[in-house]
C-alpha cells in the first residue's frame, strides 16, 4: 500500500513517500494486484467534497472574509455533496437493486446499477455546479493567500474527477461504488499488468555522482525487482501471478518447502456434509466442528469464506461450549469481531488455560499472515472453497474481459484465484518442522467436480484421507501428542 502510495504522489509532482533505491523486495507479493488497482486507479468520495466545503468556509473568512459569500458556497457544496450521497442510499434502503448498505454496487452502464438516470446525473451536475461557483470566487481571491491558491488547485483537481466519472468509464477498467457512511465513486484497472510495464519497472534506480556500480554491471541500469511469496501460482511459470502483474519475463526462482507435509498434515473432506449451496451447510459444519474440536480440547481454526458463515458457525460452537454440563466440555470458542485480531490470536496461541482450550472461527485477513506455530492449532477447517463472489464488480468485468477475448473465465481466472486463496488457507496449518495436523474442507466440491484435482494439486503433498475411518485414526493420534 505504502508502494503504490509513493507512485501515486511521486507522479503527482508533490513529495516522495519513499527514498530512491536499487533493490525492491515485496514480501506476499500475491497482494500486489489487487492493492495496486487501488491506487493506480481514481477514486472520488463525498466525504472529499465534505472536507473541501469546510476548509473553504475556513481559508474564505479568514483570508478574504466580505469577499465572497463564503458560508453560502460551503453550505451548497456541503448540499450537493449530501444530495449525491442520498440518491445511492435512497436506492439501496428502498430496496430498488437489494444492496445492503455497506456494499459494492456494480457500475456498468452510464448510471450506476438500481439508480435513477435521471436523479443521478442531476445530482452530478449540481455538484459540479456547487464546485464551479466556489472556483470562480476563488479565483479572484487567490493571490491574497497560499491557502486560498492551494484551495483552488485542490477543487479544480476534484472538479476534473466529477467530469471523468460524468463520462464513460475506461475500455480497460471497471467501476463501482462503494456505499457506506460516505459514497466512494471508483474507477480501477483490470490488473496492473500495464502500469508495471510502462509507469513502474521502467523507473531508472537513481545514484550520485560519486557512488560507482559494481566492476560489471547489468546491461539494464535500473532497479532490481525481486516478488516473493509461497503463492504465486501453482504452474513452473507462475502465471496467475506474473500475467497480471506484467512479469512474463521475469526469472523464477522456485524453492521447496521445508516441511514434510506427507508425515505432518492430512487433508480430509467429510461426504456425509450437505452441498454449500444448501441453506444448513453453516449449522452442519458447526456441528462437525463441534464433535472434531472436542476430543482435541480446542485447538481448531474454522476458517470461513463469508461473514454470513462466520456468524452461523461461531454462534453455535459459542452456545454449545458454553453451556455447562452439556454434551461438550468447556472451551473458549473466539469469533472474529469479537475483539482486535491481535488478542484473539495471542489468546489463541497461549492453547489452554485453565483447562479451558480455544476454537477460533475467523474469516479475511484471517486466511493469510496468520502464524500459530506449535500445537495450540491442530485442526483447520475451511468451510467452502474460496470461489470470488461472482457479485463483485471487479470479478465480473475481469470475466466480461477474458469472455471477450475468447477464454474461459472460470478455468483461466476463478479456479486459480479459488486455488491460491485455497493454499493461503490450508497454509496457516503447519508454520515449523515438528507441527502435527490436519485440514478439513467442507466442501464436498473439492472430491466430486472435475476441477477438483486441480485444487488439490496447488495444495501441499498431504495425506489425502479418503475415509471416516482414516479421519478418526488421525484424529487419535493428534490427541496422544497433547
Amino acid at each position: 500500500h505504502l508502494f503504490f502510495a509513493d507512485v501515486a504522489v511521486r507522479e503527482s509532482g508533490m513529495a516522495e513517500l519513499l527514498p530512491t533505491v536499487r533493490v525492491v523486495v515485496f514480501d506476499e507479493a500475491h497482494q500486489i494486484n489487487e492493492t495496486g488497482v487501488q491506487f493506480l486507479g481514481t477514486q472520488m468520495s463525498t466525504g472529499q467534497w465534505m472536507d473541501f466545503a469546510r476548509d473553504l468556509l475556513i481559508a474564505g473568512l479568514q483570508h478574504a472574509r466580505g469577499l465572497a459569500d463564503w458560508a453560502g458556497l460551503s453550505q451548497l457544496l456541503e448540499l450537493s455533496a449530501r444530495d449525491l450521497r442520498l440518491v445511492v442510499g435512497n436506492a439501496i434502503f428502498q430496496g430498488a437493486n437489494g444492496v445492503a448498505a455497506g456494499a459494492r454496487v456494480r457500475w456498468t452502464e452510464e448510471t450506476p446499477e438500481g439508480l435513477s438516470d435521471a436523479a443521478w446525473h442531476a445530482a452530478l451536475r449540481a455538484l459540479g455546479s456547487a464546485c464551479a461557483q466556489s472556483l470562480e470566487a476563488l479565483d479572484t481571491v487567490s493571490e491574497i493567500s497560499p491557502d486560498l491558491e492551494r484551495l483552488y488547485e485542490r477543487g479544480s483537481a476534484l472538479l476534473a474527477r466529477l467530469a471523468r466519472f460524468s463520462g464513460p468509464c475506461q475500455a480497460d477498467a471497471v467501476r463501482w461504488l462503494d456505499v457506506g457512511n460516505q459514497l466512494r465513486l471508483i474507477e480501477s484497472p483490470l490488473d496492473i499488468a500495464d502500469a508495471m510495464r510502462t509507469r513502474i519497472l521502467t523507473s531508472p534506480a537513481e545514484t550520485s555522482e560519486d557512488e560507482a556500480w559494481p566492476e560489471e554491471p547489468a546491461a539494464n541500469m535500473g532497479r532490481a525487482w525481486i516478488f516473493t511469496s509461497a503463492t504465486l501460482g501453482a504452474d513452473e511459470a507462475l502465471t496467475w501471478f506474473t500475467e497480471r502483474a506484467g512479469l512474463k519475463d521475469a526469472r523464477i526462482l522456485r524453492v521447496a518447502s521445508p516441511f514434510d507435509y506427507a508425515r505432518q498434515a492430512a487433508l480430509y473432506v467429510p461426504r456425509q456434509l450437505p452441498s454449500p449451496a444448501d441453506p444448513s451447510h453453516s449449522r452442519s459444519v458447526a456441528e462437525w466442528v463441534a464433535l472434531a474440536a472436542e476430543p482435541l480440547g480446542g485447538r481448531t481454526l474454522v476458517l470461513t469464506t463469508t461473514l454470513k458463515a462466520l456468524a452461523a458457525i461461531g454462534n453455535h460452537l459459542q452456545q454449545q461450549f458454553g453451556q455447562a454440563g452439556g454434551l461438550f466440555t468447556a472451551i473458549d470458542v473466539l469469533v472474529q469481531g469479537q475483539g482486535s485480531k491481535h488478542a484473539l490470536l495471542e489468546r489463541f496461541r497461549q492453547g489452554t488455560v485453565q483447562g479451558r482450550g480455544c476454537v477460533l472461527v475467523a474469516s479475511a485477513t484471517f486466511w493469510e499472515g496468520v502464524d500459530i506455530a506449535g500445537d495450540a492449532l491442530q485442526l483447520l477447517i475451511i468451510d467452502k472453497l474460496p470461489f470470488a463472489p461472482p457479485d463483485d464488480p471487479l470479478v465480473q468485468a475481469r470475466t466480461h474481459q477474458l469472455e471477450g477475448l475468447g477464454l474461459n473465465a472460470f478455468n483461466d481466472y476463478l479456479l486459480p484465484e479459488a486455488a491460491m486463496a485455497l493454499k493461503q488457507g490450508v497454509g496457516r496449518l503447519i508454520r515449523s518442522e515438528t507441527d502435527q495436523g490436519m485440514v478439513v474442507v467442507a466442501d464436498t466440491r473439492l472430491l466430486e467436480k472435475a476441477y477438483g484435482p486441480r485444487l488439490l494439486a496447488a495444495l501441499p503433498p498431504m495425506r489425502l484421507l479418503t475415509s471416516q475411518e482414516a479421519w478418526q485414526e488421525r484424529l487419535q493420534q493428534l490427541q496422544a501428542l497433547r
